[in-house]
């Protein structure tokens, strides 16, 4: 499966996504730089963690008006599959490729450390690899992970099963002290309607490795390997 990366200036877990998906998993990579509007036949994009843009303005504002992101833009109304780690989730808020906004943590503190989290649905690409219900570890690192949205729209994104992952403790209950960013109804991570394109606040990527304290994050990998095998 070829995985294309996006690198924008203030991009920094880039690498560390090209280390898994070629190094970890064995699938083809290449880089797609921010000022680029060819996506290089890749079948999935995946928009990394970092400070696109410094941060400044807006985490993923700036972004989201990168030549790179019309592209991508017209890959997942086609059908490609996205996904986006961190600061990629939230540029794809702020692209509207998924509902809500990302609001500072409710601590209005940097958060960097492994948390639990509930997998909540498994027939998505992004999740097939999973167990309903099963927790998981996975690290954070980030300082507007507070994840909100419309009474309406959070209503619909609950009606239409678009939340894949929400913190919990380790026995998987929804409890205040697990949810280290204040993100309403506990989310994580949600896809589209369409179920293409997700956005996920911890790392997969910093967990896919014994080294690192879990592998739990290689199973969204495989996921979309395993998905796109069968396509």
């Amino acid at each position: 499966m070829k995985f294309g990366v996006v690198i924008f200036p203030g991009s920094n877990c880039d690498q560390d996504c090209v280390h898994v998906l070629k190094d970890v998993l064995g699938q083809g990579v290449v880089t797609l730089w921010h000022q680029e509007t060819s996506l290089k036949g890749v079948k999935c994009v995946v928009l990394p963690g970092g400070f696109s843009y410094g941060d400044y303005l807006r985490t993923g504002a700036i972004a989201r008006f990168s030549p790179i992101m019309q592209s991508i833009g017209a890959f997942a109304k086609d059908g490609g599959v996205v996904i986006g780690i961190c600061n990629g989730f939230q540029i794809l808020l702020e692209a509207g490729l998924l509902p809500g906004a990302m609001m500072r943590n409710a601590g209005l503190r940097f958060i960097c450390r492994f948390v639990t989290l509930r997998v909540e649905r498994t027939e998505t690409p992004f999740t097939n690899r999973f167990r309903q219900g099963q927790v998981i570890r996975l690290p954070i690192a980030h300082n507007e992970g507070n994840y909100v949205a419309e009474p309406e729209a959070l209503k619909a994104i609950r009606q239409r099963g678009q939340v894949l992952f929400r913190y919990c403790d380790a026995n998987g209950e929804l409890t205040d002290d697990s949810n280290p960013n204040g993100s309403t109804d506990a989310i994580a991570g949600i896809t589209n309607t369409a179920g293409n394109v997700m956005g996920l606040m911890p790392h997969p990527e910093r967990a896919s490795e014994p080294a690192l304290g879990s592998v739990d994050g290689r199973l969204l990998f495989e996921s979309l390997i395993e998905a796109h095998a069968h396509a």
